[in-house]
Formats: C-alpha cells, sequence, structure tokens
C-alpha cells in the first residue's frame, strides 16, 4: 500500500490556518512597509493544512502567500524550522513553525503576486 506526499516550496495559508495579520496587513503595509527588523527573531506557526505536506526545510527558502477568500498575497520567503503530519481519523493536516528571513516591498509584493499566481488566484 502506497501513500501520497506534496512537497511544497510555498506555504500558502489563511488567518485562520495561523497567517500572522497582526504583523501582516496589507493596508498597512501599502502605507508603511514592513520590514525584517518587525519580524526578527519571531517563530511562527501554522496549522491545519489539509493532506501530508514536506516543505524545504531550512536552510532552503519556502515563499509565504496569504490565502483571503481564495486570492493570494505573495509576502515574501521563509525557513521552515519544523513540521508535523497528523492523522485525525480523516485525513492528514500538516502544521509546522517558520521564520520570516525576507519581506517584499510593497510594489514588488503586487508585481510578484500577479506574475507566480495561477490565473484568477490573484489577490490585485
Amino acid at each position: 500500500m502506497g501513500g501520497f506526499i506534496e512537497t511544497n516550496d510555498t506555504l500558502q495559508i489563511t488567518t485562520e490556518q495561523g497567517f500572522p495579520v497582526d504583523i501582516l496587513n496589507l493596508e498597512n503595509h501599502q502605507k508603511t512597509p514592513i520590514t525584517l527588523d518587525d519580524v526578527k527573531d519571531k517563530v511562527f506557526e501554522f496549522h491545519g493544512k489539509s493532506n501530508a505536506r514536506i516543505f524545504h526545510p531550512a536552510p532552503n527558502r519556502n515563499f509565504l502567500v496569504h490565502n483571503i477568500d481564495g486570492k493570494w498575497i505573495y509576502w515574501g520567503k521563509i525557513l521552515m524550522i519544523e513540521q508535523t503530519i497528523s492523522w485525525d481519523g480523516k485525513e492528514h493536516k500538516t502544521s509546522g513553525k517558520y521564520k520570516i528571513i525576507q519581506i517584499y516591498d510593497p510594489e514588488y509584493q503586487i508585481q510578484i503576486t500577479k506574475n507566480e499566481t495561477n490565473p484568477g488566484k490573484s489577490y490585485f
């Protein structure tokens, strides 16, 4: 019997899954850009990502994307420092911890989001 594990280079999560909207707020970022100093030494957590997933482990980078009602916003790059795959009796869920290593400036954030998302998925 085999199993399925998805490999990802993008952590795309919703607010409910733990996206840190208290710090990475788009409206605030567009007025006064958030910098790496604002998140330095912080460890962030996510939970409840569907399926068994393996993200690129540190020191390799992953992209950080906020999913808002199915629309994506690229925020920068992260290092995945911990990953857990669990079984709830019905399906696998992936959780983990990461550190932010780059935050895109607002102008570049719009450009990369438009260029890297699938048609119809860009927030912008």
